[in-house]
């Protein structure tokens, strides 16, 4: 029965012709066959009518099938699971959470009006990680939320992990929200025989099966052309720069510094933000990975409020190094504002040692209670990612969140 084919009616004649190659619905083969048995039976029943006479055969209605009509049969069959015309159009926008900052997915999934999706993951004895989505992704454009933040590696493969377990889960596309970017300093070669860990990290978010990648405040802007496949790049800035307009610090005793030379791109951009304010920049030595060594300021401090900008505090060394060459050269006060709060050790102790006048970070790391000191500030960026993650499922621009 599965090989039965449409006959093609010539004629009053049939033969077992298959239409364009396509196979034919069960109600239609059921509805052909009465139409020939119907045939048959009026034809034995006129046999004397059977010399082939025109006028013999006039009040004969033969069955004539269109090589079209099964199509309209099809579509006028009743469905099996019939649906409304009037349904809403299911919401196909997934945002799930890895352990590094589960608070600051929580908030992102708040400002998006809908709950974190479930995903059960833990860690074998050895340490190896497993993933399980609980819940159906068919179809689905899924946003994972992991920073890689210390400890990096654990982190980093947790984030490969869930992406590999949405692919195989059939969502149509996964895009890894990283809020930091853990190995984006290593971007560069500055000796010989040095790897370039942030290329291989791109390489191996992209083998894993991410789709777009969505980063805050890359260290530096070259870190998006590593990946092969589209980097959504926001900023914190913004949210800084709204904290310290709160503050309403008079424009002329203001003064943007960038603590290294490498730095002033960010910084005068950040500058120009704050109604133009004046540029300084601290000339810094590096002499080893971590260990920073402040040369001479570049600009007038003098009796102004200092602000140096940064896209990450890690052992602070950098920072406070050029605050106390801001004190040394007259500024009447200093804050650190910079985005990604690593703080390894002595980190803390050098920041809340009385330089800064407050320390402004932002979420896209969690702060554990013992890293905080009193002079700390930090400061959400859910809605940002938020409204870039709503952006970029509804394929809108993501550029003019910074206009």
């Amino acid at each position: 029965m599965g090989g039965l084919t449409a006959p093609a009616v010539v004629a009053g004649h049939t033969s077992q012709a298959r239409l364009r190659g396509k196979p034919v619905p069960r109600q239609l083969q059921q509805a052909l066959r009465d139409s020939q048995l119907g045939a048959a039976t009026e034809h034995s029943t006129n046999g004397s009518s059977a010399n082939g006479s025109a006028d013999s055969l006039s009040g004969v209605q033969r069955p004539v099938l269109h090589s079209s009509s099964w199509e309209a049969a099809v579509r006028g069959a009743p469905q099996v699971f019939p649906r409304s015309a009037a349904a809403p159009v299911p919401n196909r926008l997934r945002v799930f959470s890895g352990t590094s900052n589960p608070s600051l997915s929580q908030e992102v999934a708040h400002y998006l009006g809908m709950d974190l999706g479930k995903v059960k993951i833990k860690r074998f004895a050895d340490g190896e990680i497993y993933v399980q989505v609980m819940e159906s992704i068919r179809g689905c454009d899924v946003f994972l939320i992991q920073p890689t933040c210390p400890p990096v590696n654990d982190h980093l493969m947790e984030l490969l992990v869930m992406i590999d377990a949405c692919r195989r889960a059939s969502a149509r596309s996964v895009t890894a929200v990283m809020p930091y970017f853990g190995y984006a300093r290593a971007d560069r070669k500055t000796q010989g025989r040095e790897s370039i860990a942030a290329k291989l990290t791109a390489n191996i978010l992209t083998e894993a099966g991410a789709d777009r990648v969505l980063a805050v405040d890359l260290h530096s802007g070259q870190c998006v052309g590593y990946f092969d496949i589209p980097v959504d790049h926001v900023y914190g800035d913004s949210v800084i720069l709204d904290y310290l307009a709160s503050k309403r610090i008079s424009t002329g005793d203001l003064v943007v510094v960038s603590p290294d030379v490498g730095g002033v791109a960010r910084a005068r951009a950040f500058a120009k933000k704050l109604n133009d304010a004046p540029l300084a920049i601290v000339d810094k030595r590096r002499s080893a990975h971590n260990v920073s060594e402040v040369m001479n300021l570049i600009g007038d401090v003098r009796g102004k409020v200092a602000v140096l900008v940064d896209d990450m505090i890690d052992t602070a060394g950098t920072i406070t190094n050029a605050a106390k060459v801001l004190h040394a050269e007259g500024a009447r006060e200093v804050y650190a504002c910079a985005t990604h709060a690593v703080f390894s050790p002595p980190a803390v102790e050098r920041l809340s040692s009385g330089v800064f006048q407050e320390v402004i970070v932002t979420n896209t790391i969690p702060v554990a209670p013992e890293l905080q000191f009193p002079a700390l500030t930090v400061l959400s960026v859910a809605n940002l990612l938020g409204e870039t993650i709503w952006r970029v499922y509804n394929a809108t621009s993501v550029q003019s969140i910074r206009e």
